[in-house]
This record gives C-alpha cells, sequence and structure tokens, in this order.
C-alpha cells in the first residue's frame, strides 16, 4: 500500500535525512491553511455550509498547520491495520467478544461498517495504537481541510477532495450492496441524538449535501424522528433505506433507539455502522486480546503477526478487583480507560488520578493500557510558539486506510477546545529526492 493509496500528499526529502518528519514538526512554525480556499472547499456545491460561521462556532476546528508524518510510519499503520482485520475473521476472535459482548453483537448484518478509526500516539518507537472507533467523525471536514493547503516546507501538490469524495460516496454504496444486491439505494438518514447539538453537525449537514448531489434523497434526524412498522424504517413520512449511524449508543439500548433497534434486527435497514462491528473492533477489551501473544499464538496468528501486533500495540489489561493494587502502585505506567467508552470520556493517565478515582475504576469495567506519550507539534499561537500534542487517526473501510489526518490538543485527550489545535492535514515525508528540507531560511515563517 503506498502513501498515494491512502490519500495522504507526500514531500520528499534528501536520502541522507534523520528523522525528517519530527524536525518538521518541531522546526516549521509556519500557517498551512488558505482560508479562502478553505471558504471555497466549505461552501461550494449545492448550498455548503458557511465558512465565517463555522469559525465563529467551532473556532478550534481546524489548525492552521500541517502535521509530517514518515512515509515508513504511515505503512507501518497500513500494515498494523491489515493484521487486526485479519485476526477479526478468525472464529476464535468472534468466539472470544462475543462471550461477554450485548446479545445485538450476534446478529450479523451485511453491512461492514463506514468509517472506522484507528487512532494512533507516533511513540518514541514509533506509531502505537491507542485505540479503535467505529464511528469515527471528521472524515469529510478532513477532505475539506486538504484543499485549503498551502506551500509550506514542502511542494504544494494536493490530494483532491474530490477524489475522496468519490472514495466516501463508492463505500457507502458499498455498504447497501453488500446488504442488499443490485436493489436501488433511494434515501439514507444520518442519525445521532439531538443532531443539531452535536459539535460535528456541521459535518452531517456536509454529508447530507454530498448525498442528494449525487442522486440520493438523505435527512438529517433523531432516532426519536424514526418509526418503524414492522417492515419499513420510516422518517418524517418517508421511508428509509440506510442509516448513516454516529450514536454512541452502540448497542442501541436507549429507549429512545428502540425503532431504529427493531427496524436493525429485522434486516428492514441498512445500518452503518452496527453493534456487531462494535463489538468486533471498538470495545476496549479488545485491546487485552490483541495484546495477549500466547493466546494469539493458541488460536493460530502467525509469528509475523503476532510480532507485528506486539510491537503496535501497548500492552492493554483489563483491571480487575484483586489487582487494584498492583495497578495502584504502578499507576504511572498506566492510562486507564473504560472498556465501552468512546472520545476520551472517563478517561484517566494513571499520574494524575486521585485515589477515590481509581477506586471505582478498580471495582471493573476499565482496562488499563501501557503509557504512550504523544508527539508534539511546535507552531505559533497568537504570535507565541507552543508545542501542542498530537495524535494521528486512519479512517479506514474493510481494512483498507482511506485518509490519515492529525487532531492538535493539549490536556489528556483530544477536546477541540485548544487555540490553534484542531484536525490538521497529514503529509507524508519520505527521505528521497532533492527537494529542500525545512532548514531554509525562507521556508519555515509564519505567513
Amino acid at each position: 500500500m503506498t502513501a498515494s493509496t491512502l490519500h495522504v500528499p507526500s514531500v520528499h526529502l534528501p536520502a541522507d535525512c534523520r528523522d525528517a518528519a519530527a524536525v518538521l514538526n518541531r522546526g516549521c512554525v509556519c500557517r498551512s491553511i488558505d482560508h479562502d480556499r478553505l471558504r471555497h472547499a466549505l461552501e461550494g456545491g449545492e448550498g455548503g455550509i458557511a465558512h465565517s460561521d463555522l469559525l465563529a462556532t467551532h473556532p478550534n476546528l481546524f489548525s492552521d498547520s500541517r502535521i509530517y508524518v514518515a512515509e515508513a510510519h504511515l505503512l507501518f499503520m497500513a500494515d498494523l491495520i491489515g493484521v487486526i482485520e485479519q485476526v477479526v475473521a478468525m472464529p476464535a476472535w468472534r468466539e472470544r467478544v462475543f462471550s461477554h459482548a450485548p446479545d445485538i453483537a450476534r446478529h450479523a448484518p451485511g453491512a461492514a461498517g463506514v468509517f472506522f478509526g484507528y487512532d494512533f500516539h507516533l511513540g518514541a518507537e514509533g506509531p502505537r495504537l491507542i485505540e479503535i472507533n467505529t464511528n469515527a467523525g471528521g472524515g469529510l471536514l478532513n477532505a475539506k481541510l486538504l484543499r485549503a493547503q498551502m506551500a509550506c516546507c514542502m511542494p504544494a501538490a494536493l490530494m483532491s477532495e474530490q477524489t475522496l469524495e468519490e472514495s466516501f460516496l463508492a463505500m457507502f454504496r458499498e455498504e447497501w450492496r453488500l446488504a442488499r444486491g443490485d436493489a436501488a439505494l433511494k434515501r439514507i438518514a444520518i442519525v445521532d441524538a439531538a443532531p443539531a447539538a452535536q459539535f460535528l453537525a456541521p459535518e452531517f449537514e456536509l454529508f447530507r449535501q454530498l448525498f442528494e448531489a449525487n442522486g440520493l434523497s438523505a435527512v438529517v434526524a433523531d432516532p426519536g424522528d424514526l418509526s418503524f412498522d414492522g417492515e419499513r424504517l420510516w422518517c418524517g413520512g418517508l421511508t428509509v433505506d440506510l442509516v448513516y449511524n454516529r450514536l454512541t449508543d452502540f448497542s442501541l439500548d436507549e429507549a429512545e433507539n428502540a425503532a431504529l433497534r427493531a427496524a436493525y434486527l429485522a434486516d428492514a435497514v441498512v445500518l452503518t455502522p452496527n453493534p456487531q462491528g462494535h463489538a468486533l473492533y471498538a470495545d476496549k477489551r479488545n485491546l487485552v486480546a490483541l495484546t495477549d501473544e500466547a493466546w494469539l499464538q493458541e488460536i493460530g496468528v502467525s509469528e509475523a503477526g503476532r510480532q507485528l501486533l506486539k510491537a503496535g500495540i501497548p500492552r492493554t489489561q483489563e483491571v480487575m478487583p484483586e489487582d487494584a493494587a498492583s495497578f495502584w502502585d504502578t499507576r504511572k505506567q498506566w492510562f486507564f480507560k473504560p472498556a465501552a467508552g468512546y472520545g476520551g470520556k472517563a478517561t484517566y493517565r494513571g499520574d494524575k488520578l486521585t485515589k477515590r478515582v481509581f477506586e471505582e475504576i478498580s471495582r471493573g469495567g476499565y482496562v488499563a493500557q501501557a503509557l504512550v506519550r504523544p508527539s508534539e507539534r511546535r507552531m505559533l499561537v497568537d504570535g507565541v510558539e507552543q508545542d501542542l500534542k498530537l495524535d494521528l487517526r486512519n479512517y479506514v473501510y474493510r481494512g483498507a486506510v482511506q485518509l490519515v489526518s492529525a487532531r492538535l490538543y493539549q490536556g489528556q485527550t483530544t477536546n477541540f477546545r485548544t487555540p490553534g489545535g484542531g484536525f490538521a492535514a497529514v503529509f507524508s515525508v519520505s527521505c528521497q529526492g532533492e527537494e529542500k528540507a525545512c532548514n531554509e531560511p525562507d521556508c519555515c515563517q509564519e505567513q
């Protein structure tokens, strides 16, 4: 898999470069976003969303700087994702997952699940998988962001936003084909609780417009807007063929999701992503299994696959009450996460834990992951150089990476509240070619 397959623009540096991406991330502090281009990308087409309104309501959605990642690290992440995909397909994996998953996870839909998100920190020895999400937001917003990049410490050639949008559309059509074959897909509902109040509500509207512009009726809806008559799912008097699911009630247990749950279990609607995908990939206990080398060998994972998993995933253990004293004594080595958590909610770095919070964690329902500190990006914020933490998100469909983006932040987890932070475009760095590096005096300066 090449960097261009990953929809990541590239910059080439001299063959004798060392740690080139890290050097660029620390030394290149210029702004890379052209806000006129961003405005055009957001407002183009049918309707669009107003650039000025988005900046007013989401001032820290987009960072003004890009992130540089070594091509070898991008390929490592893609290879690791491929191995995980192979493991998840094994019968023994499903047996282990379904032993603790909710009953709804056993329902096998045809759809595979759109926009899986594999989130990584760039540790001292390379990328380390922090978690997997099955309703990763931001893919379409990051496609817009790529169109707004200016030349900064690299040539200006960029990946086409249209290529990404076509890829995303093809993904939804493939989900429909997997479940319904050659039947016509007519209407999509983008569903989340109180969607207008969600932080990524602007992306919902962008998706609605993208679907409409390509011949698909689309609506943004709350699950309470849906009804099920035993045969079809309805929204606003119209039937719904496919639901793009942005809910964080991953098992559809909440009362307001009853109609969607019933339609899903009756195979009356194509739901993507779905509860089975979340159980197989996103439950944090899966990271325990993926770092259990003896068990992986027992179920038949190859030596090469086990070594890649060991290199790419921090050791993860389930927190059990009987191990509380040991975890407390070694807490500075761990990051604690709820097994069914998402979005950094109720997660704790061990060295920040209070005894009271740890007592709640030690009762169960948490995993402890070996701490991998994120790398940093130096940038100018209001004219002052600052170091912001970063993580990398791989947007994945059926094991293939579609797009890699970054999120810049301060604090324990990504929050989109940090001045200068937010989504950032990722550029691949390879140590080949003759283009100038970022130590040229006219290259790295605020524009």
